[in-house]
């Protein structure tokens, strides 16, 4: 991996497959992690779900695609979409550009909190991408 450092903020939740979740209240902001965005590459479309469909954890949010490949995105949490990104729409690349900010995907109303303590909070998450990256 070129000796590149992946971005991991404390505060957020991760998923093992690369994704992340900031939580406000009963809201989870989701969006895809530094490693996962520096995985795709050029990140050229983003499929999203719709405001009120329902996700289920591990179960697929949507899909990114890059010049490489589609790849879905697992929802970390369940709940019921209550808001997109709608700039994704017309700037994909802000997923690569800025992944924990402006790359956001989904605002998610949590239905089940306790998922959570399923994900691994950033130092965790650092120490499995330390085993991943080697």
């Amino acid at each position: 991996m070129n000796g590149s450092k992946m971005e991991v903020r404390d505060g957020l939740y991760y998923s093992e497959e690369h994704e992340w979740a900031r939580i406000e209240d009963n809201i989870a902001v989701i969006g895809i992690t530094d490693y996962a965005q520096k995985e795709l590459k050029n990140v050229v479309f983003v499929e999203l779900p719709k405001v009120g469909d329902k996700l289920t954890v591990q179960k697929d949010l949507g899909y990114v695609e890059s010049t490489k490949a589609v790849n879905a995105v697992l929802s970390p949490v369940s709940g019921e979409v209550i808001e997109v990104n709608s700039k994704l729409e017309e700037s994909p690349e802000l997923v690569n550009t800025d992944p924990y900010g402006e790359g956001w995907m989904v605002k998610v109303k949590m239905s089940n909190k306790s998922e959570l303590s399923e994900l691994f909070n950033g130092r965790e998450y650092s120490e499995l991408m330390d085993h991943l990256v080697k």
